[in-house]
């Protein structure tokens, strides 16, 4: 009876504790996210959804799916294979192949600093909000090629994901659309802002060497004429959709015309950013540039007229000719390059806080 009578009470003394055990981990008690903000970038707060606040568990989660390649039909293909942190979050290839060895026709743009745009996603537009955007790579039959319903079955037998989603979002069964607001949440903390331009242009701790403040001077006139659409600042793009020139015709990608049907969006598309653009070659949506030579080549000497071409590089060109460009000597062309890696940002692409969480 002694042994009966002590037995009783140990049993349940785990059974209590394996409780307490289930009970934390399956806890919805979040932390909200503080964003610790470079000088010169503004608060974030007001275009962060209202039905996706950034907390220290959402962003966890989107980071450890944005690097699972989960989310692919065959398990091979992660966000992450197209973003790689090394390139500025973007694809040292021109194209990106998906999981069926099928080539895209874009380039992959940098994920950075895209917590502020308010234009559209994509080089087109065609999503609205980061969680818009999230949406489409997993489902698309030349990139990740599933459904969403196959990737939500697999989140839910791991045990590992339900306790994680449980934590973050209060859900018990993951959903599309959960998942993509844990991803959008992690892009969210994808900024740079420290590069050697902001120390000199924003923070004022440093001096530019006299050939990259030759590159500034030109980049901030209408000799060199790159502020019309990479706005100088903490951007260091509008966001927009333009037409550079880079095709007559635009049979092979109508570009926001897709989109928008507006025949004035032909061959126009999103104004990437020039943050850390040494690391994110190739360049331009199609990737046919792969070096920043080739970049000032083209808007020297080859952009070609069409009836969207950007008016402020419209007024670069000969009226009689269809063909034209800024004319600037290979010194200014080397200056602006110079100036232009002054937007590398190390401290963005080796931070550890960006990089794979998974073992």
């Amino acid at each position: 009876m002694l042994k009966v009578k002590y037995v009783i009470p140990v049993i349940l003394v785990f059974l209590v504790a394996g409780c307490k055990k289930d009970d934390v981990n399956n806890t919805y008690e979040t932390t909200p996210y503080e964003f610790n903000l470079p000088p010169g970038l503004p608060s974030m707060d007001v275009f962060i959804p209202e039905d996706n606040p950034m907390t220290v568990e959402g962003v966890a989660l989107g980071r450890k799916i944005f690097y699972d390649p989960i989310l692919s039909g065959d398990g091979t293909m992660a966000c992450a294979s197209c973003h790689k942190q090394e390139s500025g979050f973007s694809d040292p290839h021109a194209h990106s192949t998906g999981i069926d060895g099928i080539e895209g026709t874009r380039n992959a743009m940098a994920v950075v600093n895209l917590g502020w745009n308010q234009f559209g996603f994509f080089w087109d537009g065609r999503a609205k909000t980061l969680e818009d955007q999230a949406l489409q790579p997993v489902v698309n039959p030349i990139e990740m090629h599933t459904t969403w319903p196959e990737v939500e079955a697999k989140l839910n037998a791991s045990e590992e994901y339900k306790t994680l989603f449980k934590q973050a979002y209060d859900v018990d069964y993951i959903d599309s659309m959960t998942v993509v607001k844990a991803i959008a949440s992690f892009e969210r903390t994808l900024i740079s802002g420290n590069s050697r331009f902001d120390q000199w242009y924003t923070q004022q701790s440093i001096q530019l060497t006299d050939q990259e403040l030759r590159g500034y001077v030109l980049y901030s006139s209408e000799q060199g004429d790159c502020f019309h659409c990479h706005t100088l600042g903490g951007f260091l793009t509008d966001n927009k959709y333009h037409n550079n020139g880079m095709d007559s015709v635009y049979t092979n990608d109508e570009g926001r015309f897709l989109v928008s049907g507006d025949p004035m969006d032909m061959g126009r598309f999103r104004t990437p950013t020039l943050r850390n653009i040494e690391m994110t070659a190739p360049y331009m949506h199609d990737g046919r540039f792969f070096t920043l030579e080739e970049v000032l080549d083209h808007y020297n000497e080859h952009i070609l007229r069409s009836p969207t071409l950007n008016n402020f590089l419209d007024l670069h060109l000969d009226p009689n000719q269809n063909e034209g460009g800024l004319n600037l000597s290979a010194d200014d062309k080397a200056a602006l390059i110079a100036f232009l890696k002054t937007m590398t940002d190390p401290d963005f692409i080796n931070n550890p806080d960006f990089s794979d969480p998974n073992p």
